[in-house]
């Protein structure tokens, strides 16, 4: 199958990431596939698009790439990922749809235009739904992470961004997020308890009032390549996910911690989020609250997390390995060319 994906570089959290591996993945699976793709503003697609002559064309993010008119003009199936569903207060909360017509989604050219929309989850199908889209047309097809080879899992990275050498395996807790406010580090490093080791991975905006909050037991890590952080993750007693807010999917750290065999400890707030209800329903974890006492959660974790490290690995093997999302697409494709 010829295959084109249209896709501006220079999208919010992980998605250059996510893309790159789903066109390597369908490139793996024997399907030629042209990345139609830009950094900054760019001409439209169209001209690329007909002289490559895809049997589909599979849209990410458009902005500030793209506009969306063109995609009125192409009259081969179209296929449009929907990382961010819409949340109380905006039209749509992604970079990716930042102007929406008022008329409402109904009214976007790409949402229109487009023969089906993938979504992440479950909770984005729901959202997407209640904001008028047609559920007929919503795929949950939730991204994937590829499994690390045996180079890039190799012994001599394990301790990069890791515990200690002379740590107990297993002794400290992972939070990985950019320091941004929506993604709740700041108030997780205001509760955490001085007696638990924790490493912080990330940067942003946030980064000098994380460092000022954080208790001694804590160490700021910084920005690492994903490569490193994968390779670390196995030592760790498990990753911390704060986030808050309206999110409708989860972040890629969570599958990249399921690979790893590492159990999640969520947080819910007042907004529903993804990643509570991902970890409720696929058994990978422990929820709380931010208002909870976090010893006592923290406590609770050490004792379940150890028995469920294979079941994590299950989990990402039958919901976010590349085998499944590339079965999953492939069958999106074909009905749309049939």
């Amino acid at each position: 199958m010829r295959i084109a994906v249209v896709h501006g570089f220079g999208a919010p959290g992980g998605e250059d990431e996510a893309v790159l591996d789903q066109v390597a993945a369908l490139t793996r699976a024997g399907h030629e596939v042209r990345l139609v793709s830009v950094n900054g503003r760019g001409r439209g697609p169209l001209a690329t698009l007909r002289a490559f002559g895809p049997d589909v064309v599979h849209v990410h993010n458009l902005y500030p790439a793209f506009g969306r008119a063109w995609v009125t003009e192409w009259t081969g199936p179209v296929v449009a990922t929907l990382r961010h569903g819409p949340h109380r207060g905006s039209r749509f909360a992604a970079l990716q749809f930042p102007w929406a017509p008022r008329g409402g989604l109904r009214q976007d050219p790409l949402l229109r235009r487009a023969d089906r929309l993938v979504v992440l989850s479950e909770a984005s199908r729901d959202a997407c739904a209640r904001a008028g889209l047609p559920r007929e047309r919503l795929d949950v097809v939730p991204d994937f992470v590829p499994t690390l080879t045996e180079a890039e899992a190799g012994p001599e990275a394990a301790a990069e961004v890791g515990p200690e050498p002379a740590a107990e395996a297993g002794d400290a807790w992972v939070c990985a997020a950019p320091l941004a406010p929506e993604r709740g580090v700041l108030e997780l490093l205001r509760r955490w308890p001085a007696g638990e080791r924790l490493d912080v991975v990330g940067a942003g905006p946030l980064e000098g009032r994380c460092r000022a909050a954080a208790p001694a037991s804590v160490r700021m890590r910084g920005a690492v390549g994903r490569g490193e952080l994968r390779r670390a993750l196995p030592g760790y007693r498990g990753i911390v996910l704060p986030g808050r807010g309206a999110r409708g999917a989860v972040p890629l750290v969570y599958a990249e911690a399921l690979a790893a065999g590492l159990p999640v400890l969520a947080f819910e707030g007042a907004v529903a989020s993804a990643v509570p209800r991902a970890v409720r329903s696929e058994g990978t974890g422990t929820v709380t609250t931010l208002d909870a006492h976090l010893p006592d959660a923290l406590d609770v974790a050490a004792k379940i997390f150890p028995t469920l490290r294979e079941h994590c690995r299950a989990v990402y093997a039958k919901r976010y390995g590349e085998a499944v999302w590339t079965e999953r697409t492939e069958c999106l494709y074909a009905s749309l060319v049939a």
